[in-house]
């Protein structure tokens, strides 16, 4: 068992300071490690590829493809790290290792008035940013050939040129446990989840409600269905949209999906039958109701005071995808609400499945609350006085987080250190049978080259 020598993380990392910390990693190391900016986001940021070894069989690491989520960032510089410092990972493995800083950047620099600490659920709220759900960069809701987003492209042609034997896509989960999502079964990883959450403190999340309609390959691992066409609503719950997940699997790739918890909770670990589901789902659905109407409410006395213009647009966004979806969602739970057609029967849920419902409906209505209060920060006036009523919203829903779902910070070290061991364990399961690939880690990989990969 791999015990780390590095000194403990106790914060995010920028992306600035992404792009330093790997910069100053090739310089230590510079025949193993190189650094090639593979393209470049909508706002002009560089799009750094770290890549290690010199192997023929291609593991490909994409961290930050959420904008909330920086824990990946962290964990692709221990990686690398963790790399250099054991050649059995990279020369014993004839294996080349690509790793992706931040697949949204401009994002990630948006979530940074809370990236530092102190690391508190209403200061990561009201400084929470993600971009509607057309403008995430994993996602292809057209298909690969019409993708127009310059991140997407970036990492299609990647995918393209490496063949990558496995691809992790790195994640983290606002509140709830730790869970894996896969493309291809990996026999073993649910032991190795749970050894590595066990031995760090990380819940493992046998419900989420991500994964609600997905079959489970083991306890906190699930299978990704393929996707199919459909409209947003639906696509987005069921996370059955065309992505970049899948789209490497006509190279025989294996793609990971890591999630790793920033606050945890004890209660999506138990898998035991609930003795009350109907109350509970009542309850959860009834709340979510209730919640977007009000939020609804503020948005429409905010809106006609918003002034047009890019800022704006990017917060309304999300908050228009958020209050599109949640009635949806409430109807699906709520017993009392059926389905005459039979689309949506919810599956038989465990106790587990009943709190990571509960989590959901309350992040969606956070991160809308979160949304809402910066389009009226940012503007610097609150002329349709709607902050004496959210703030004390946002305090009431994370004190409900807190004391009624019992939400306990991970200290990031911890969060690092369980996705980063999820991570090796995937990659040697997953090599064990991985055919040798493309050899774009040999020759020509210099640590001063720039290789753009998209194509405006």
């Amino acid at each position: 068992m791999w015990r780390c020598a590095l000194p403990p993380l106790l914060r995010y990392p920028t992306v600035d300071e992404l792009g330093a910390g790997a910069a100053a990693l090739v310089a230590r190391h510079p025949r193993d490690a190189r650094l090639r900016r593979v393209g470049t986001s909508r706002a002009g940021t560089p799009l750094w590829l770290l890549s290690v070894g010199h192997g023929s069989r291609q593991a490909l690491v994409v961290a930050g493809p959420h904008a909330n989520e920086p824990v990946g960032g962290a964990t692709v510089l221990r990686l690398a790290e963790r790399v250099l410092a054991d050649p059995r990972l990279h020369e014993g493995a004839d294996a080349t290792w690509n790793l992706l800083l931040c697949l949204d950047p401009d994002g990630l620099r948006r979530n940074e008035g809370w990236l530092h600490g102190p690391y508190a659920l209403s200061a990561y709220f009201r400084h929470f940013f993600r971009p509607g759900f057309l403008e995430q960069p994993e996602w292809l809701p057209d298909g690969a050939d019409r993708a127009t987003l310059p991140e997407t492209r970036a990492l299609l042609e990647l995918q393209d040129e490496l063949r990558p034997f496995l691809q992790c896509s790195l994640h983290g989960v606002d509140v709830g446990g730790g869970f894996v999502e896969l493309t291809h079964d990996l026999p073993g990883l649910a032991q190795r989840v749970a050894h590595a959450a066990a031995r760090l403190g990380i819940p493992r999340e046998l419900g989420p409600y991500d994964t609600l309609y997905w079959p489970e390959l083991g306890p906190a691992v699930y299978r990704i269905p393929r996707p199919r066409r459909g409209d947003l609503a639906a696509a987005i719950t069921e996370a059955a949209v065309e992505s970049t997940w899948f789209h490497p699997y006509r190279h025989g790739t294996v793609t990971a999906v890591v999630e790793a918890p920033m606050w945890g909770v004890a209660g999506v670990e138990d898998g035991a039958p609930h003795a009350d589901e109907e109350t509970v789902l009542r309850r959860v659905s009834h709340t979510l109701r209730h919640d977007t109407g009000v939020l609804n409410g503020l948005l429409e006395r905010l809106r006609p005071h918003l002034t047009a213009g890019p800022e704006t647009a990017r917060l309304l966004a999300p908050v228009d995808d958020y209050l599109l979806v949640c009635p949806g969602l409430a109807d699906t739970w709520d017993p009392d609400v059926r389905d005459p057609a039979g689309v949506h029967p919810l599956p038989p849920l465990s106790t587990a499945h009943l709190a990571a419902l509960r989590i959901a409906g309350r992040r969606l209505a956070l991160r809308t609350a979160g949304l809402l209060h910066q389009l009226v920060t940012g503007a610097g006036r609150d002329p349709a006085g709607v902050l004496p009523e959210l703030d004390p919203l946002i305090e009431e829903w994370c004190e409900d987080y807190r004391d009624g779902c019992g939400a306990r910070w991970i200290p990031v070290s911890r969060q690092v250190e369980y996705q980063a061991r999820v991570v090796l364990a995937a990659f040697e399961l997953a090599g064990r049978h991985a055919p040798a690939c493309s050899r774009s880690g040999e020759s020509g990989w210099n640590a001063g080259a720039a290789v753009p990969m998209h194509r405006e």
